[in-house]
């Protein structure tokens, strides 16, 4: 029997996955694939657009539509991907260098300083709902006119990760409203528009593309993309998004009050809102649902630390490292034996905004093994989530119910971490294929596949729930106050070996 399948496929920060769905929402088919980022210099973060993002899309297209049964179609395409990011492109539509990431690339945090100075606080939330930070991509254009001058002089078009993918599909230039949402201080977020206000003070406002919402149709795969990823011509294809937006809507984080909490490389909170929560330390943009907010928040180095230290500490380990690294760290106690560390292994974005932090190990003695330090990661990005949270629920947001999402929920013991930290109960959805599966959505809703939200709870079935345990609670909350008042202890001397590392 022949069936119309959706294809979603997600480019993330280490790694690309795609997903073959009908449209009740049942995965057909998935398939992986890994690949790297650059770090030219400490705190720049790069990825080669057509080696990487495109590369991967074409190798799970090509995979998945390899497994389709010969009456099988591919009736839609979605994508989505790390992001805000940075891609110049030439008058002819090719990258004229690297992609620039999202807030783990810190480059531009004199220009974030100078704009702000400039610009001031109010007329930056007046116009965005938010400060700017490394996450803005303002900052990043102004950075890059700066420094790459003959760059910027053959730029043409400025795009974002998804929104490449998009283009190398349809020819389209389309950006989603709410990557656009970080791309302040170019983004009117009460008109949901670009804007040139500050257009003497940042370039670029004139290389943006059309804006879209991510449900929205975007074009028709081409002819030449259809001969390099054997989709058919003329495929519908979404406008897309950023992987976390598409995560929290996989989710069916969809109503105010619902929190999506991303355990990825980095990890992310999106939180739907009403209206604008306008504010500096967190990120208040457009959601990817028509007539709705969110309140987001994200660190910068949480399932990035975990890769590290299996990499360089647990390579001999049997099946990557993983599960044994997981079963060392569960045989420990609650707060690894007076271990606490901070997580700021690539400066940290909220609550702190502080490009400059860095990593702390406090408390290390003779008594602390390889599983012991390994709980104290894990127990360290869980101390950043509380503080996130409380942030979050200082500024008047209502956090009614959290969802958990990302690779990290597939081990029991970091969520079970996070909710004894933050005393809060997660919910874990019963399909977990992240991202590539909100793309499928969006996709299906963009073709009329779908009729709409309408469907998503029919996707959204439910999993397991994780519950904090009262006594790991009460043995968090010394540290946890320990880790608040370790950052200012250490703030001094931190940004100061930050500052010798940029004289190597």
């Amino acid at each position: 029997m022949a069936r119309e399948l959706i294809l979603g496929v997600d480019v993330g920060t280490y790694g690309s996955k795609g997903v073959l769905c009908d449209a009740d929402g049942r995965v057909v088919a998935s398939a992986e694939a890994e690949h790297g980022m650059d770090v030219p210099r400490p705190g720049w973060a790069e990825q080669d657009a057509d080696a990487v993002w495109w590369a991967d899309f074409v190798r799970l297209s090509r995979e998945l539509t390899r497994r389709l049964a010969l009456a099988d179609v591919v009736a839609a395409v979605g994508v989505s991907a790390i992001g805000p990011c940075l891609l110049p492109l030439d008058a002819a539509g090719r990258p004229l260098r690297p992609g620039i990431l999202y807030g783990v690339d810190t480059r531009a945090s004199a220009e974030v300083d100078e704009l702000t100075g400039r610009i001031g606080s109010a007329g930056l939330l007046r116009l965005g709902g938010m400060g700017l930070s490394s996450q803005a991509v303002g900052p990043k254009l102004l950075w890059l006119a700066r420094h790459e001058p003959d760059v910027w002089a053959r730029t043409r078009h400025v795009l974002t990760a998804s929104s490449y993918l998009v283009y190398r599909l349809t020819g389209e230039l389309v950006m989603d409203t709410h990557t656009a949402s970080h791309y302040n201080p170019l983004f009117d977020l009460d008109a949901l528009a670009w804007s040139a206000r500050y257009a003497a003070l940042v370039p670029g406002s004139d290389r943006l593309p059309r804006l879209g919402w991510p449900g929205e149709l975007a074009g028709r795969v081409s002819a030449a993309a259809a001969e390099e990823t054997g989709l058919r011509p003329g495929t519908p294809v979404a406008v897309g998004t950023v992987d976390a937006a598409a995560e929290a809507l996989s989710a069916g984080v969809a109503a105010p009050g619902d929190m999506m909490l991303m355990y990825g490389t980095t990890t992310f909170f999106i939180l739907v809102t009403a209206a604008p929560v306008r504010q500096e330390g967190m990120w208040s943009t457009a959601y990817c649902l028509r007539g709705a907010y969110d309140l987001a928040a994200g660190m910068a180095t949480t399932g990035a630390l975990t890769r590290w230290f299996r990499d360089g500490f647990a390579r001999d380990l049997p099946g990557g490292g993983y599960a044994a690294l997981t079963a060392e760290a569960a045989a420990a106690p609650p707060g690894s034996l007076g271990l606490v560390i901070l997580p700021y292994f690539s400066g940290e974005r909220t609550p702190i905004q502080d490009p400059d932090a860095r990593g702390v190990a406090a408390g290390l003695t003779l008594a602390h093994g390889r599983g012991h330090v390994y709980r104290a990661l894990l127990e360290g990005t869980a101390y950043g989530v509380r503080h996130n949270m409380e942030a979050i629920r200082g500024l008047g947001a209502e956090v009614r119910r959290v969802v958990a999402v990302g690779g990290g929920t597939r081990s029991r013991l970091w969520p079970q971490i996070v909710s004894d930290v933050t005393g809060e109960t997660q919910e874990i959805p019963a399909e977990t294929t992240g991202a590539a599966y909100g793309d499928a959505f969006l996709a299906g809703w963009a073709a009329g596949l779908l009729p709409g939200l309408g469907a998503l709870p029919a996707w959204v079935r439910p999993g397991e729930t994780v519950a904090p345990d009262p006594d790991a609670v009460a043995r968090y909350a010394p540290y946890y106050r320990i880790y608040r008042e370790l950052y200012g202890a250490t703030r001094e001397q931190c940004h100061a070996l930050a500052r010798l590392a940029r004289l190597e």
